[in-house]
């Protein structure tokens, strides 16, 4: 019964990403993710891996933590939060082994341009592995990555799953390259055959990347959001979350407020993030006021879903005029 719904939240995650239910299985996070993966390319000091700093930690520490460090080459976003593919196409070359990038950043929301993105990749780095995480984007708006080589997303986002579980997405055509090299079990052949003390068969591609046992809680949890949001429309959602986005956008600037991705410079998403020299106090002000955002190292983070309100937002704004209106 519970690897009757493994297989049935594949099907769906499958479908939300782009790829065949054989191209998607599960591990426990996406730092685990990111590890199995630096396993599977075995990379060496000859070689080169661009990550960017509106990266997650998961998607890029793993490079710097592998056995044989390859050359790490930063991608560095601008002033307005913006990451600008002229930027990335001088570090690409023929040494390129792997370009990690997230579709939309968990720190200000600013959300790339994919098909230049792949444009420029296959022209400057042909050779490499294009990997994305979508965790910021899967749920809650409409993406295509299927160019990519290896996708990744955590389950308990705006997907509204919960922690515990991963989705990892393989294409057919890199399960040569792409199979891990880690031990286990339930992605091991012959994991109680009679030679299983002498060798450790995987089987190839993404499903190497369930090393052991699946959360089964998580995939029952996953596998309900995830229909769950497929039978609202990820367009619909999209359209009716942005259109809230835009209006708190608009009005913390009037609050003289400088996001850090600015709403009318780049394509909306859920997160609308700032910095501010007194967050913590802003923080806890909202905190007081029984609104929960996020903060982090004098960052504020506001996300915005379809369950969201205009109510939700007005007591937002009302909660950050009074803080101001008291403070300045």
């Amino acid at each position: 019964m519970h690897f009757a719904m493994f297989e049935q939240c594949r099907e769906i995650a499958a479908s939300m990403i782009g790829l065949k239910s054989h191209e998607v299985s599960f591990c426990s996070c996406s730092s685990e993710a990111y590890n199995l993966l630096s396993s599977a390319l075995d990379l060496n000091a000859d070689q080169e891996v661009v990550i960017s700093d509106l990266d997650f930690p998961a998607g890029t520490t793993p490079w710097l933590r592998a056995s044989r460090t390859p050359r790490v080459r930063l991608w560095r976003s601008l002033a307005t939060g913006r990451l600008e593919l002229a930027d990335l196409r001088d570090l690409l070359n023929n040494n390129t082994r792997l370009v990690q990038v997230s579709l939309v950043s968990f720190y200000n929301g600013f959300r790339l341009d994919w098909d230049g993105l792949v444009e420029l990749v296959k022209s400057k780095a042909p050779q490499a592995i294009l990997a994305v995480d979508v965790t910021q984007a899967l749920g809650r708006v409409s993406f295509d990555c299927t160019a990519a080589d290896f996708i990744v997303s955590s389950t308990h986002k705006w997907g509204l799953g919960i922690h515990g579980s991963c989705v990892v997405g393989v294409p057919e055509r890199r399960w040569d390259e792409l199979t891990t090299h880690a031990g286990g079990w339930f992605h091991i052949v012959n994991a109680f055959g009679p030679d299983r003390f002498v060798a450790a068969e995987p089987k190839p591609g993404v499903e190497s990347f369930s090393v052991g046992m699946p959360n089964f809680v998580s995939i029952y949890a996953l596998n309900a959001s995830l229909r769950f949001l497929e039978g609202i429309g990820i367009a619909k959602i999209e359209k009716y979350s942005n259109d809230l986005t835009h209006s708190l956008s608009t009005e913390l600037k009037g609050l003289g407020i400088n996001l850090l991705a600015p709403f009318e410079l780049h394509r909306p998403t859920g997160i609308v993030a700032f910095r501010h020299p007194k967050a913590e106090q802003i923080y806890e002000y909202l905190l007081r006021s029984g609104i929960h955002v996020m903060y982090h190292a004098g960052r504020l983070r506001i996300s915005v879903h379809f369950y969201n309100t205009e109510d939700d937002l007005r007591k937002i704004l009302n909660c950050l005029h009074d803080w101001f209106s008291k403070t300045e």
